[in-house]
């Protein structure tokens, strides 16, 4: 396994999504990962599946101190009262005495900035995460986070697949001494029918989406949290560390960054950078 680091914080660079699971198939894909040997699981309020997270965490075995759990408040909660009660209930529901890292899930335009971020390092205080980052922030709201508010951020975690260019967000995080965590890596999917990837992987013996999720973690301090219930993909997505890509390689990967946004919700995205 490998890692990314920022500020003290070390994680696996290759993690296990959770968005969408819930009941069984979370608790089950959960336990599946940490049996394969993933120590990086995400979750969020949102999700809905908190407490099928912790459940799987506590049956699998593995002691807590071993494994780095994300989990993130919703936009429309960001109030400091809201935060310090989302954040206790978040932890009743993972049945944990704290998180590794707590992030903003979705910037908000209603509540400030400065606020929520202050609930946040008042949580990190009090023991109740290890360290604070954000989710879906453009380059300005980093800005504004780390210039103004002297947020202690470690990381933003976007959408970043081999087809959309986040060159704008990786450039501010690299400026700031912080890592991507990259979220739909596999594009949705897409990755499995690209003729490019599936011959670069035919000289490995690898599949498509192993090609992708190589790529991704070949760059500078840059994680990424594949979701799947499958074992065989779970496994799949697991077995990236015994190869390596060409700069030939890299080089078409790079000429696919593009614009392709699968995640852009109405109503809760920002203004985004430009690709």
């Amino acid at each position: 396994m490998q890692f990314v680091s920022a500020k003290g914080a070390q994680l696996p660079a290759l993690g296990v999504g959770t968005w969408a699971l819930s009941g069984r198939s979370c608790y089950d894909a959960v336990r599946t990962a940490l049996a394969i040997g993933y120590r990086h699981i995400d979750t969020a309020e949102l999700y809905d599946n908190e407490a099928e997270v912790g459940a799987a965490i506590h049956d699998s075995g593995v002691k807590r101190a071993e494994i780095f759990v994300t989990t993130k408040v919703p936009m429309g909660e960001l109030r400091a009262p809201q935060i310090r009660r989302n954040v206790e209930q978040s932890l009743k529901r993972l049945g944990s005495d704290y998180v590794d890292l707590l992030l903003i899930h979705w910037p908000s335009r209603r509540e400030p900035l400065a606020e929520t971020l202050g609930a946040f390092a008042e949580a990190r205080a009090k023991g109740q995460t290890r360290f604070i980052g954000v989710s879906n922030f453009t380059v300005a709201l980093l800005r504004e986070a780390i210039e103004v508010h002297r947020a202690d951020i470690v990381c933003n975690q976007v959408e970043y697949h081999p087809y959309l260019s986040q060159r704008p967000v990786l450039a501010a995080l690299a400026r700031y001494g912080l890592f991507l965590t990259a979220y739909s890596p596999l594009g949705r999917g897409r990755v499995a029918g690209d003729r490019d990837l599936v011959r670069i992987g035919q000289a490995y013996g690898k599949t498509p989406s192993q090609v992708a999720l190589r790529w991704l973690l070949d760059q500078p301090n840059v994680a990424a949290i594949p979701k799947s219930s499958s074992r065989a993909h779970l496994a799949a997505n697991f077995a990236i560390f015994d190869f390596a890509l060409s700069a030939a390689d890299h080089a078409v990967l790079d000429a696919k960054r593009g614009k392709t946004r699968l995640v852009d919700p109405v109503g809760w995205a920002p203004a985004w950078d430009p690709a």
